[in-house]
């Protein structure tokens, strides 16, 4: 068994790599409003301190993708919540980022082959978080490699990439942003 205090300076080191390869080559039309972001878990973790994040998420700077702080344990609820709810399914899903949603995106997505699955947000019970209720009612089968949703009152509709570490997750981001070049979203 690893080092507790290994794996969690592994896992940072793994999600700043995978940041670095992010601000290299993301579509800033694929940043969401409130930006972006990309997380990863340690094995077995159970709360937002297991898992890390970029702080502040990655935004658009200047027509460029660009961290707004540094990767850390605890750096963004909401995607440590997604990526806990998708380890519930499969403890090997330990890593996800979050894009903005355009139909051609998502027409992109599946050109890819990748297993996408949605959920409705109109249809969520109340006092139960999105990530919580959205992406487990996307997992009933397996953890999908793309989870999304369409928005509702004043949420942005999100595209969820799912995988087992931030350079896969970052990989099938790369894949998108090179296919979308030339299309409008």
């Amino acid at each position: 068994m690893k080092d507790p205090r290994r794996e969690r300076s592994d896992v940072l080191e793994r999600l700043a790599q995978a940041t670095v390869l992010l601000e290299q080559s993301l579509d800033v039309r694929l940043i969401p409003a409130k930006g972006a972001n990309l997380a990863y878990a340690i094995r077995g973790a159970r709360d937002k301190n297991g898992v890390a994040a970029v702080q502040g998420g990655i935004i658009n700077e200047n027509g460029k993708p660009h961290a707004a702080g540094p990767c850390a344990f605890g750096g963004d609820e909401d995607t440590a919540r997604l990526v806990l709810t998708a380890m519930k399914f499969d403890p090997l899903m330990r890593s996800a980022a979050t894009l903005r949603f355009s139909k051609n995106t998502l027409i992109v997505i599946e050109s890819l082959l990748l297993e996408c699955t949605s959920f409705d947000r109109t249809q969520e019970p109340p006092g139960i978080s999105t990530m919580d209720w959205g992406v487990a009612s996307c997992c009933k089968e397996g953890v999908p490699d793309v989870c999304y949703d369409y928005g509702g009152t004043g949420k942005e509709a999100i595209i969820r990439i799912l995988g087992e570490n931030p350079i896969d997750v970052t990989n099938n981001i790369i894949m998108i942003s090179n296919r979308i070049i030339n299309i409008e979203l």
